[in-house]
């Protein structure tokens, strides 16, 4: 796929342009010195598979029940359109923060489609160029990016100034977005198993912990396992969402077998009627081939316990590192088979084009946005609203 020689200049100028006025993700990060974790087996500890043969039994103490009157104003109940899974409120609930989350994107869009048309009064072969370039700055990537403009091309006679653009641009948007599948069906059986998976600090606890809450709102019976035994701090913050969600929490020793941890979670949840086990896994570089050997044997030991289990291998891709996500996206899909994602931190990101990108490049439902700390700042993804929020 060949792009403009003319474009890339024209790229670079908008780039340049955003640097001056203080875009953050365009400025270079100072390094901190943090201490880090290993994620590899410690001296001593066997990688060898689990033998999933001898069932353990779970100790009690290692299963914690939140008691009834411990819960308070941070157990949100989470209230929804059960159409969209929206907030009902929309002037202060979850679309207003999406709108304020993507200004930076959509000032990013809209105000350089305005000045298309400051000197021009027709679509022109120039102006469709600088179109081009603008899309493919704002992180739609090249291949949606051509995508829309075969779309827009077609359409161009009939667009006469820079509002007519926009809802044509949209409109194609929202047609990208539709064309996604859809999202595994829920089994029949219990408990539902969704294992979680994805990079560090791409907001894997937290949006379990989201999750869990979501569906304790609906009168779901939940447990979190911590099968990330690389990190203690994981599974202590972990804990904490447990505790807030309202959900039962299966933990071990830091350092212990993650696929035994897995097992003994799916068959807790089996003894205790649970509708949906969350089990969190450590974070994984996608360009580490041992690491993401340890995410297939957990998801070996769980259908071990429970044939056809894992029923969902639940992807979370950090939305403000733009077509990085791309990439890991497509390498835990040929590793896992991901069944779903969920894009984070769209608050204040000017890459909110992602989220078209990986609706056109990828064949997986992308299940939820996230834009926030706080636990009904997870919501399912509207395609409409979404690109409503993004004009």
């Amino acid at each position: 796929m060949e792009v403009n020689p003319r474009i890339f200049v024209e790229c670079s100028k908008r780039i340049e342009r955003f640097k001056n006025m203080g875009f953050g993700f365009f400025k270079k990060k100072k390094k901190k010195d943090k201490k880090t974790t290993s994620m590899e087996h410690g001296p001593g500890e066997s990688t060898n598979e689990v033998k999933l043969e001898q069932e353990k039994e779970i100790d009690e103490n290692q299963i914690e029940k939140p008691a009834a009157a411990e819960k308070n104003d941070s157990q949100v109940k989470i209230s929804e359109d059960p159409g969209t899974g929206l907030p009902a409120d929309s002037q202060t609930g979850f679309f207003k923060r999406l709108k304020i989350g993507l200004s930076k994107t959509r000032e990013f869009l809209t105000t350089d489609i305005d000045e298309l048309f400051s000197k021009r009064k027709k679509i022109d072969d120039a102006l469709m160029e600088d179109l081009e370039a603008l899309l493919i700055t704002s992180d739609m990537g090249v291949e949606t990016t051509m995508t829309l403009m075969d779309s827009i091309s077609k359409e161009a006679k009939k667009v006469k100034d820079a509002s007519q653009l926009k809802e044509l641009l949209k409109e194609n948007i929202i047609a990208i977005m539709r064309d996604m599948p859809a999202p595994p069906e829920i089994p029949a059986v219990k408990p539902r198993v969704i294992m979680v998976v994805g990079v560090n600090g791409s907001g894997k606890t937290t949006t379990i912990g989201k999750l869990a809450a979501r569906f304790e709102s609906q009168g779901k019976k939940t447990l979190i396992a911590a099968a990330d035994t690389f990190r203690a701090a994981a599974i202590e913050q972990l804990g904490v969402w447990a505790e807030r969600a309202g959900s039962e929490f299966v933990r071990s020793k830091t350092k212990a077998d993650p696929a035994s941890i897995a097992f003994d979670a799916v068959g807790a949840s089996m003894a205790r009627d649970i509708d949906i086990a969350l089990i969190d896994t450590a974070g994984r570089l996608h360009t580490n081939i041992n690491l993401m050997e340890e995410l297939k044997k957990i998801k070996r030991a769980v259908a071990k316990k429970m044939p056809g289990a894992p029923h969902e291998v639940l992807l979370i891709l950090d939305g403000s590192t733009g077509q990085n996500a791309l990439s890991q996206a497509k390498q835990f899909h040929e590793a896992l088979g991901v069944t779903g994602m969920v894009l984070t931190k769209l608050d204040g990101t000017a890459r909110g084009g992602i989220v078209v990108s990986i609706c056109n490049s990828l064949n997986i439902p992308l299940q939820y946005i996230g834009i926030g700390e706080k636990i009904d700042d997870l919501q399912k993804f509207s395609p409409e609203r979404f690109a409503d929020a993004l004009f």
